[in-house]
């Protein structure tokens, strides 16, 4: 219990180390409990369906467990698991040829089934019409302001972790961060959700970018 405990805490060299050296079945469980939302959330945004990124998810890891002993550390575990994610999502869309981007808000932990919401019927409908519509306004935009925002905007990381993953400049990130959020703001403004937006912006919070959701 002592050992596990401190596996928890670890450090992901600590955990590399456990894992190549020590309790492999130990270190790799915690690996998993460690990166699962990450891995899972990313495979969900290409993939669309729980299942699909549950079986990304597990082969990412299996990949991952594979050639764990040979991680060079030039770059974190983060960005390397997003690269194992990405080919394999995208290879499990060329073998279904089918590509989706799904709105932020359905992605949800791989260990959860989507939840029961509390909207009304209406409420619902409604939601999931502006989905559709952002959904429309994120497929639009060019794949680097795309990735830049989704990894800024909805998954938190730096432009310093962001730019390992993509291969992209700090200041190139910050331009396509600027670009999409000036397009998925004009698209808010003049489309059909307009009003509600204008309106949001009269509000004392009307400038925190995470209002943009109805």
């Amino acid at each position: 219990m002592a050992h596990l405990t401190a596996l928890s805490i670890a450090s992901d060299e600590e955990l590399i180390r456990e894992f190549c050296h020590g309790d492999r079945e130990l270190a790799a469980a915690q690996f998993v409990r460690r990166y699962q939302r990450f891995v899972y959330s990313v495979a969900y945004r290409y993939l669309g369906r729980h299942e699909d990124a549950q079986d990304a998810a597990q082969e990412v890891f299996l990949k991952a467990f594979e050639h764990l002993h040979r991680f060079e550390r030039r770059s974190t575990i983060r960005t390397w698991l997003y690269r194992i994610t990405v080919r394999v999502a995208l290879s499990m869309l060329r073998q279904r040829k089918r590509a989706q981007w799904l709105p932020w808000d359905e992605a949800f932990s791989g260990d959860e089934e989507p939840q029961a919401t509390t909207l009304s019927p209406d409420q619902a409908h409604e939601r999931e019409e502006f989905n559709r519509y952002f959904h429309t306004v994120l497929s639009n935009l060019p794949e680097k302001q795309r990735e830049t925002f989704v990894l800024r905007y909805m998954e938190g990381l730096s432009y310093e972790e962001i730019s390992q993953m993509l291969g992209t400049s700090i200041g190139g990130l910050k331009a396509n961060y600027f670009l999409a959020v000036r397009k998925i703001a004009n698209a808010l403004l003049n489309g059909p959700y307009g009003e509600y937006f204008r309106q949001a912006s009269q509000k004392p919070n009307g400038d925190d970018p995470h209002t943009i959701q109805p």
